[in-house]
Formats: C-alpha cells, sequence, structure tokens
C-alpha cells in the first residue's frame, strides 16, 4: 500500500496582528532593494577582477554606492515617451514587470515556522506567510512578469524592442516546462508544495544529493528565466540594439533593471529552499553546535547561501559568451525538456517502489533495467539513422541564382555561389591627367625634352 502524503501543518500562519504583517512585508521589500543594491556593486566588481579591470571605486567606499548613485541618476534623466508608442501600455509595462517580481518573496522561509524569534515581543515565524500551494503561487507570479516584457515590446511601436518580447515570450515559455518538471521531483519527495514543509523534510538529507539532476535543471532554467548571460538573448546589443527596453529611460527602464535583479535574487531564494535546504546550516555546522539551526541563525544561512547562488549567475557573466538564438530554443526544447521528462518519470518510479516497500536493491535492478533498455533503443536507433545515410542523395547543381525568388536566399549543402564581379586594380587601369586626351607633351617632358 502507498503511504499517504502528509498533510501540511500551517496553523502558525495567519495568526499574527496587523502591524507584525505590514513589518514583515517591509522586510521583505527592504531584503530585495539592499540586496539588489549590493549585488549590482558586487557584479561589477567581481567581473572586473575577472576582467583585470579595477570597477567602480568613486561612490562611497571601496565604490559601495555606485548602484545608489547610478539609481539617482536614472530618476534624474529625462522621461522620454517615444511619438508611435501606446502611451497607457507603454508606461504600464514596467509596473507589470516589477511587481510581480517582488511577490514570489513572501512565502520564502527564513527560518523555521514554529515561533522561535520574538519581534517586538511578539512571538512569530520567520515567513510572511505559507501556502499549501506556495510553490504553484511562485509559479504563477512568475510567469506573470513576463507580459511586461513583451507588452514593452509592442507598445514601443519599433521593430527591435518587439522581437526582443517575442524571444522573451518564446525563452520564457520554454524554459519554465523544464522548470515545473525540476519541481515536481521536489514535490514527490517531500510529499507537499508548501515551502515551510519542503525546508523541513530536508532535515536528514538536502535534495541536491537526492535530486541532483533536478537541480541542475533548475539552475539552467533559473538563468534563462531571468534573461542572464549567456541567454540574455532578448536584450542582446549585437543584433537588437537593447532589446525590448530599447525605447524607454529614465524611471521605466530602471524598473526593467530592477526587475531583472530581483528576479534573480527571488530563483536564487527558490533553489536554496527547494534543493539546499533552506534556512538549515551547512553539514559540518549543524555537526557540532545544535543551537545553528535555532534562533536568528538560520536567516544567516540562508543570506549566505542565495549570495553564492547570486555569485554563480556573476561568473558565468564573466565566463561564457551569448549563445545564438536557434542554440538557446534548441537547449530548451531539444534537451531540458526531455531530460526532465525522464528524470521526473525516473523519480515517480522509483518513489512509487519505495512506497510499496520494495527492497534498495530490486529498485535498482528495477531502475537500470529501464535505463539499459532506453540506452538499448537509442542504440538501434542510431543504427538504422547511420544507414539512411548511406543512401545517395540526389545532387544538386553546383551554381544557383541566389536571386531567383526576388528575394537573396543562403545556398544548399552542395551549391556554390556564383563569383563576385570585381573592378580592376590600379595598376591596370588607365592613366587620366589633365589636358585632354593628348599626353604626348606630358610624355616629352618627362623624358627631359
Amino acid at each position: 500500500m502507498m503511504t499517504p502524503l502528509a498533510a501540511e501543518d500551517l496553523s502558525m500562519f495567519g495568526t499574527d496582528p496587523w502591524w507584525l504583517v505590514a513589518v514583515k512585508a517591509v522586510f521583505c521589500f527592504a531584503f530585495l532593494m539592499v540586496t539588489v543594491l549590493l549585488s549590482i556593486v558586487w557584479e561589477r566588481k567581481v567581473v572586473a577582477w575577472m576582467q583585470l579591470r579595477i570597477g567602480p571605486n568613486r561612490h562611497g567606499p571601496w565604490g559601495l554606492l555606485q548602484s545608489l548613485a547610478d539609481g539617482v541618476k536614472l530618476m534624474l534623466k529625462e522621461d522620454v515617451i517615444v511619438k508611435r508608442a501606446d502611451k497607457v501600455v507603454y508606461v504600464l509595462a514596467p509596473i507589470v514587470a516589477a511587481i510581480p517580481a517582488f511577490m514570489a518573496i513572501a512565502v520564502i522561509p527564513f527560518g523555521p515556522a514554529d515561533n522561535q524569534v520574538s519581534i517586538f515581543g511578539q512571538r512569530t515565524t520567520m515567513q510572511l506567510t505559507d501556502l499549501p500551494i506556495a510553490m504553484l503561487y511562485i509559479l504563477a507570479v512568475a510567469s506573470v512578469g513576463i507580459y511586461g516584457i513583451v507588452l514593452a515590446g509592442w507598445s514601443s511601436g519599433s521593430t527591435y524592442p518587439l522581437l526582443g518580447g517575442l524571444r522573451s515570450c518564446a525563452q520564457m515559455i520554454s524554459y519554465e516546462i523544464a522548470m515545473g518538471a525540476a519541481f515536481a521531483s521536489v514535490f514527490l519527495y517531500s510529499g507537499s508544495m508548501s515551502t515551510s514543509t519542503i525546508v523541513e523534510a530536508q532535515g536528514d538529507r538536502w535534495y541536491i544529493l537526492l535530486l541532483p539532476v533536478s537541480f541542475l535543471l533548475y539552475i539552467v532554467t533559473m538563468v534563462g528565466e531571468t534573461n542572464r548571460a549567456p541567454f540574455d538573448m532578448p536584450e542582446s546589443e549585437g543584433d537588437l540594439v537593447g532589446g525590448f527596453n530599447t525605447e524607454y529611460s529614465s524611471i521605466k527602464f530602471a524598473l526593467f533593471m530592477l526587475a531583472e535583479y530581483v528576479n534573480m535574487v527571488t530563483v536564487s531564494a527558490v533553489a536554496t529552499t527547494l534543493f539546499l535546504g533552506g534556512w538549515r546550516a551547512p553539514y559540518p555546522i549543524s555537526t557540532f553546535w545544535e543551537g545553528a539551526n535555532y534562533g536568528w541563525w538560520p536567516m544567516l544561512w540562508f543570506i549566505v547561501k542565495v549570495q553564492l547562488l547570486l555569485f554563480f549567475f556573476i561568473w558565468l557573466r564573466g565566463t561564457l559568451p551569448r549563445v545564438r538564438y536557434d542554440q538557446l530554443m534548441k537547449l530548451g526544447w531539444k534537451v531540458l525538456i526531455p531530460v526532465s521528462v525522464v528524470w521526473l518519470m525516473l523519480v515517480a518510479t522509483v518513489r512509487t517502489l519505495r512506497n510499496e516497500n520494495y527492497d534498495f536493491s530490486e529498485i535498482v535492478m528495477y531502475v537500470g533495467g529501464g535505463v539499459l533498455a532506453l540506452l538499448l533503443l537509442s542504440f538501434v536507433v542510431d543504427m538504422f539513422r547511420g544507414k539512411e545515410k548511406d543512401v545517395p542523395v540526389e545532387k544538386v547543381p553546383e551554381h544557383f541564382d541566389p536571386m531567383a525568388g526576388g528575394f537573396p536566399v543562403p545556398p544548399k549543402p552542395g551549391q556554390s555561389l556564383p563569383p563576385v564581379p570585381r573592378r580592376r586594380s590600379r595598376q591596370e587601369r588607365e592613366l587620366v591627367v589633365s589636358g585632354g586626351a593628348d599626353t604626348g607633351s606630358d610624355g616629352k617632358e618627362a623624358d627631359g625634352v
């Protein structure tokens, strides 16, 4: 018989007075804003260090106030609204992109959910709220933010922002499917979608050890979800000038940048909650210090893990070049989604066998047999695919007219473009001088006659 899933005990939530809820909400907002300000400076410093540059060092001690100075500068710049823009949607788009980025932090646990801390004499949990479907809430809120980017590209009335918005929409759709499959593996192991319950379920072992493939899938998809390098094709300066935010300036442009960095913090917090034990202390510390997971200490471990994941974002930007858009979509649809679906089926099979009280060796035998069967099937398919390649193909003409259809087309395999006519070199051209066509006198003067 399958064991029933454990019901979430969320009775400790929803009992705070209104002023304490306001304090928690202000703290969540301040945490995101301060983390964003520090992350921008940290990113510029780290990338400068990787590229043997100095980085910001003028505003504040060691340049720590550089991001604050950038924010003040953006607010004081001229706010331009392009003539062909749909003004209402054009103004609302940055707001639609920024507000959902702040909403996801509401269900992220900063500490245990058992009223261990006291705020102004009131015992409370270190979390604003929790839901039985908290992870679905995070997915829904993250999906709403894409509307701001798409509406910004469409309402600008320009070609390049429209292309950037469409790119971002297609990128979000393809990467959120794999992200959802990575989440589903965690749901199967924890038996809940509540963030506090998921962290409690990692008391013995973090899910990065039990579900390493899900963790790697989420790491790749969270980079694509936030439009960060090397997946920053919606903002590709090389071919789109600036992407969906090309026609934006001043505070509206600042809102788009704020939404991007807040999303970085949010996805890092989600990765910490689902796979890195959330607020739990790392393994060596928790073995010899019993109080590491009590009081205010869990918030420290949570912030340290989030900062390490933010450093990973910065590391990727300073290391990897931007990929082409077709490579980006190929990775999402042909690699991440199939791998995530197969891994989810594998995890579901293991959990079912464990619930049926099968021995661990039998589970390994069944799962290993399934993997070997898939490998054998793929080997047979590759053999037949190789035979198809040996069939002679119809020979295509070597030369073709690239303008035959009215617009230029690239050559097919085996074809070559006709030679391009070139001008003669300067030595082969006839010398033309002033004085008419008869240059005999010039020749005599040159001979010294």
